[in-house]
């Protein structure tokens, strides 16, 4: 990971990191990053990453519940969920159905 001192690029770059077929959430990775009450600017950064030049996996962050919050940033009626779907992650009505199986942790994952 960079070393960057905008917050922004923080998200993105641990963003990067989460798995294929896998997601996490906006707290685990304000958690992470040593912002725990940040969740809110995580999303902030998620709805600005399609303006990054190196991809941003956003589809991949959701809120805690597994709801597909950020779903009406992208382009398309249902594209969030339908790439979700192509990773093997099962949504109804905009919400990730196995997500303990699904999700992956930063703090976890990252130590």
């Amino acid at each position: 990971m960079s070393k960057s001192d905008s917050f922004f690029e923080r998200v993105y770059d641990v963003a990067r990191l989460i798995p294929y077929g896998k997601v996490t959430s906006y707290g685990a990775i304000a958690t992470y990053l040593g912002a725990a009450r940040s969740a809110r600017m995580v999303g902030w950064a998620m709805n600005n990453s399609s303006n990054q030049k190196e991809e941003v996996p956003a589809h991949r962050v959701v809120n805690r519940n597994g709801v597909l919050t950020g779903k009406h940033h992208f382009n398309g009626t249902n594209l969030m969920q339908q790439l979700l779907e192509n990773e093997g992650i099962e949504v109804v009505e905009s919400q990730i159905q196995n997500l303990k199986d699904v999700f992956w942790d930063p703090s976890e994952e990252l130590r």
